[in-house]
């Protein structure tokens, strides 16, 4: 197969510009798609200067941000940015009925040479790839924080993927200088994120229901691991909407209610407390109270 060189981003939230910035600042051709004029660059904008107060060396080096932000072609016409793709990588909210539908059309407007992956963070590409018309060429190619640092890759087929795409798709994670996790059968939440998704769900639960307090775990988390974000920042980050669809879908695969998400995370998410997007999730932005030097001291 040959080289992925033109890639096409589906959706400019957190993850979908952090794709195209990625794929820019590795010479591939980038288009984002995105039905808001201009979304990406607000996203872009958002991202630049939540890294900036944290004080994070990024991945790609800050003097490069503007070329590979001015590099990517921004598009309100999905046609238009598929029509050339090698890969296009959906990044929509996490719901299955509009994946599928994307998926559809992605599968009757890009050529037929063209690899779709999903960035779903739990849904498995099974779920959509027959809605393509090629399932063949379907993979999962989940991003994590790759603009912070977190340059890790899940990687997986679904049920018909073939060896020569899943091989396009790990050279491709490693041409732009991230760390491909292969999955070798269907997992739901993949390599990496089904460690996280175990974190996630515990601490929503201690949170939710009124066992703990959210910056308490945060504290600990920080301490323990010596990160500079525990996970109800990082959930934050992430975008709280994002994280309650996230949880909701492994819930409705299992139907376990210990998968249910707290409705004290679904409250927020209804006053648009949706995290660093919003202004206001657990923390308050652009000064949250885990960049406090007394944060993790006794005296906060």
């Amino acid at each position: 197969m040959a080289k992925i060189e033109k890639v096409a981003v589906i959706g400019t939230g957190i993850l979908g510009a952090q794709i195209a910035m990625l794929a820019a600042n590795a010479g591939n051709k980038v288009w984002a798609y995105d039905p808001v004029e201009g979304a990406f660059v607000n996203t872009y904008n958002k991202i630049f200067a939540d890294l900036k107060a944290k004080g994070i060396t990024p991945f790609i080096p800050w003097e490069k941000w503007e070329a590979c932000r001015d590099a990517v072609k921004q598009e309100t016409d999905l046609g238009e940015a598929v029509k050339d793709a090698d890969l296009i990588i959906e990044a929509i909210p996490e719901i299955v009925d509009l994946k599928n539908k994307v998926f559809a059309e992605l599968g009757q407007k890009s050529p037929a040479k063209t690899i779709i992956a999903t960035n779903s963070s739990s849904l498995p590409v099974s779920k959509m790839e027959k809605s393509s018309g090629r399932p063949e060429k379907c993979l999962n190619i989940h991003f994590y924080f790759p603009l912070q640092g977190v340059h890790m890759v899940d990687i997986m087929g679904g049920t018909r993927t073939s060896a020569e795409t899943m091989q396009a798709g790990v050279d491709w994670i490693k041409s732009i200088g991230c760390v491909p996790l292969k999955v070798n059968k269907e997992l739901l939440g993949f390599c990496f994120n089904n460690v996280w998704r175990a974190v996630k769900r515990q601490v929503l639960y201690t949170w939710g229901n009124g066992f703990v307090d959210f910056m308490d775990v945060d504290r600990a988390w920080c301490i323990f691991t010596k990160m500079k974000e525990g996970p109800f920042a990082l959930m934050d980050k992430v975008g709280l909407d994002v994280v309650y669809d996230i949880e909701m879908s492994y819930y409705n695969d299992s139907k376990d209610p210990k998968d249910m998400p707290p409705d004290a995370l679904l409250q927020k998410i209804k006053r648009g407390e949706l995290g660093v997007k919003s202004g206001k999730g657990f923390y308050t932005y652009p000064n949250p109270k885990f960049l406090d030097p007394n944060f993790l001291k006794p005296t906060m």
